[in-house]
């Protein structure tokens, strides 16, 4: 959504290898921090230099992107993932 001369992007953080991973999935841009709010520093950093670039075509509208949760069936340990 566009507001003013801004974008409203959405945000998917997860913890990896000892950081967390922001992704904003409409523009398909990442970044990293120590922690969530430095990952989410990072990505606004990431998305606003991404859009500077004069050959990036600007969207004029985002939808954001549906993101939910599933249960699939795993053969073997799961110990390293979410129950």
């Amino acid at each position: 959504m566009q507001v003013g001369n801004s974008l409203e992007l959405s945000a998917v953080v997860w913890r990896e290898e000892g950081l967390y991973v922001a992704l904003c999935p409409e523009l398909d841009v990442a970044s990293q921090g120590k922690s969530v709010e430095k990952a989410l520093r990072n990505l606004k950093e990431a998305l606003e230099l991404y859009l500077d670039d004069k050959d990036v075509e600007k969207p004029s509208r985002v939808d954001a992107p549906i993101v939910t949760l599933i249960k699939v069936d795993v053969s073997g340990s799961t110990s390293n993932f979410r129950a």
